[in-house]
C-alpha cells in the first residue's frame, strides 16, 4: 500500500521549493517497521524513498510521511548492543568531563538518550544527568540503569518547561537525533532555549560529505529526514543564535561530525578546525550543485554489484546469510530486491528484534547462534560501519572457510 507524504515540497529549514533530486531509491517501507510473523501476509505500507537537495541552503532531505509517534513508539534500536558504540560513548564522556571541568555540581542533559548508553558514564562520575527519550522501551531501560529519563518529544515548548523547572545544563548532548527531526527549526530553537548561557552543546551526526564521497545510499531511509554538511548546519544554528566553535571528524556511521556549539553572543573564538572542514566541503562542491550530480548513477552501480554477487553465489551453490538488522540494511535489501532465496535469514544481538521479520524483504531475524549453526559461505554485514566489531565477534567462521562481505564503500569480500 502506498502512502502520500505529510509535507509539501518545501525545505524544512528555509521553506524554499525543492526542485533538485539527489537519488530515488524507489518505494520502501519504514526502515524500522519490523514485522511479526503473524502479520507476514498483511500488506505493508510503502513510501517513495526520494532524497531532495534544497537549492538555497543545500540541506539534503526527505519528505515526512509519518508523525514521529508512529515511528518511535515501538522503536527497537537499543544503543547498548554495540560494544564499539559503548566505547565511543565512554571516551566522549571522559573527554567532556576534562574539557568542561564537569563535577558533581554540573548538569548534563541528553536529547534522545535512548537506553542510557551515554549518560551512564557521566552518572558514574556523580554528575547530575537527565535523559529525554520519546521511545518508551529504550527510556525504560535507561531508567532501570538509574538514569533519570523524561519521555517526550523535544522542541521549543519542552525546553521552556525544563528551563522553568530549574534545569540549566552546562552540557547539552544531541547525538544522531537532528536527522530524525521533522520540525527542524522548533528543535534547534529548543536547544538554544535549554542551553545555559555559558553552556556547551555537542551534536553528532553523519557527515554528508562522506555520504556523497562513499555513495552511502543505504544511510538514506524515511526515519532520517535530513542530511547535513557543516555548511548547512552552520546556517541552521546561526538562525537560532548558536555558533559552531569547534568540530571533530569521527569514523562513526561511516564518517560523522561532532559539532561543539555555544550561544553566539558569548563571542567564543572559533577553532581552525571549523574553517578546515568548511573548506573541504567547498572544495568538494557541497555549496553548489556539482557534488550531488552523479550520486544516483553511482548508487545504481552499487546496486548492480550487490545483486550480481548474490545471484552468482546462489548459482554457484554458495550460501549467504546476513548479520544485523539495521535501518541501513533494510534500505539496501529493499532497493536491491533481495529475497529469502538469496539471503535466507539475518541475525542480530538485539533480542528485541529476534523472532521478527525485516520490513519489506521479510528476512527472519534470528540469534547469532543460528548463523554459526548454518555455517554459511558468506556473511553479509549489513551494519558495515561496525564491520570490525562484527568480524571480531564472528572470527570463528573462518574455521569452515567462511568469508565476510560488505557493500560500502564498495562491495568487498573479506577473508
Amino acid at each position: 500500500m502506498w502512502a502520500p507524504p505529510m509535507t509539501s515540497g518545501a525545505c524544512r529549514f528555509c521553506a524554499e521549493p525543492l526542485t533538485e533530486t539527489l537519488v530515488d531509491l524507489g518505494p520502501s517501507p519504514l526502515a524500522n517497521s519490523f514485522v511479526s510473523p503473524a502479520n507476514a501476509a498483511a500488506t505493508e505500507t510503502v513510501y517513495p524513498l526520494r532524497a531532495h537537495v534544497c537549492s538555497a541552503c543545500r540541506l539534503v532531505q526527505l519528505p515526512q510521511f509519518e508523525p514521529p509517534e508512529h515511528i518511535f513508539h515501538d522503536y527497537l534500536y537499543y544503543s547498548s548492543y554495540s560494544d564499539s558504540w559503548l566505547r565511543h560513548a565512554e571516551r566522549y564522556a571522559e573527554a567532556m568531563v576534562a574539557r568542561l571541568g564537569l563535577d558533581s555540581g554540573s548538569e548534563v542533559i541528553e536529547i534522545a538518550s535512548n537506553d542510557g548508553y551515554l549518560l551512564q558514564y557521566f552518572h558514574a562520575r556523580q554528575i547530575r544527568v537527565l535523559g529525554v527519550e520519546p521511545a518508551p522501551g529504550p527510556a525504560a531501560v535507561g531508567i532501570a540503569k538509574g538514569i533519570p529519563t523524561e519521555t517526550f518529544y523535544f522542541g521549543r515548548a519542552a525546553a521552556a518547561r525544563l528551563k522553568a523547572a530549574g534545569h540549566a545544563p552546562q552540557l547539552v548532548i544531541a547525538n544522531n537525533v537532528l536527522p530524525h527531526v521533522p520540525d527542524l527549526n522548533d528543535f534547534v530553537a529548543g536547544l538554544a532555549t535549554l542551553l545555559a548561557p555559558t553552556g556547551c552543546l555537542t551534536i553528532e551526526l553523519p557527515h554528508l560529505l562522506e555520504l556523497i564521497a562513499q555513495t552511502q545510499f543505504d544511510t538514506i531511509y524515511h526515519e532520517h529526514l535530513s542530511y547535513f554538511s557543516l555548511l548547512t548546519a552552520e546556517r541552521v544554528f546561526a538562525h537560532h543564535g548558536l555558533v559552531v566553535v569547534d568540530v571533530e571528524e569521527l569514523p562513526t556511521h561511516g564518517g560523522s561530525l561532532r559539532l561543539f556549539l555555544a550561544h553566539a553572543d558569548r563571542g567564543i573564538q572559533v577553532t581552525p578546525n571549523v574553517a578546515a572542514v568548511r573548506q573541504r566541503e567547498i572544495a568538494a562542491g557541497l555549496d553548489g550543485p556539482d557534488a550531488y550530480r552523479g550520486f544516483a548513477a553511482r548508487t545504481e552501480a552499487r546496486k548492480r554489484a550487490v545483486v550480481d554477487f548474490l545471484q552468482t553465489a546462489r548459482r554457484d551453490g554458495k550460501t549467504v546469510l546476513a548479520y544485523g538488522a539495521p535501518a541501513k540494511g533494510n534500505t539496501l535489501l529493499n532497493y536491491c530486491g533481495v529475497t529469502t532465496e538469496l539471503i535466507p535469514f539475518t541475525v542480530d544481538r538485539n533480542p528485541h528484534k529476534q523472532g521478527l521479520l525485516l520490513p519489506g524483504t521479510h528476512l527472519p531475524i534470528r540469534d547469532p547462534a543460528a548463523l554459526r549453526a548454518a555455517r554459511p559461505d558468506y556473511v553479509f554485514i549489513l551494519p558495515w560501519n561496525l564491520r570490525d566489531e562484527v568480524m571480531a565477534q564472528l572470527a570463528d567462521i573462518r574455521i569452515w572457510g567462511g568469508a565476510f562481505v560488505v557493500s560500502t564503500p564498495e562491495l568487498q569480500i573479506l577473508r
